[in-house]
């Protein structure tokens, strides 16, 4: 099922999520199997997605911390593209600074 595709503010396709904004899992076969490489998509794009949120940060706020472009965050958190680990790497570090300094202001982390 495709998501329903708007724009980015710079003009890219982002997917625009129903429900509680997170990318669903994949569904299981009629053998109970999952498929790995979309269910491991959309985890990572959910966990980008809380902790992105959970920091009040916008893509293009968490792109320029990463170094990452805001498309490549957007296309991530649909869940429909794989990241290399050097994205994976630089966006998590980028979300242990954001957090630290979260913290420094505001105490404890909120989790979304």
């Amino acid at each position: 099922m495709r998501p329903h595709w708007g724009l980015s503010r710079r003009g890219a396709p982002c997917a625009k999520r129903k429900g509680n904004g997170l990318p669903s899992f994949p569904k299981p076969d009629e053998e109970g199997n999952v498929p790995a490489l979309e269910y491991v998509r959309a985890s990572i794009a959910r966990d980008i997605i809380r902790e992105r949120k959970a920091l009040g940060l916008t893509q293009e706020q968490l792109a320029k911390l990463s170094g990452v472009r805001q498309e490549t965050i957007c296309r991530l958190e649909t869940g429909l593209h794989s990241p290399t680990v050097r994205t994976v790497e630089k966006i998590e570090r980028a979300l242990k600074r954001a957090a630290a300094q979260y913290r420094d202001r505001h105490g404890a982390v909120k989790r979304a």
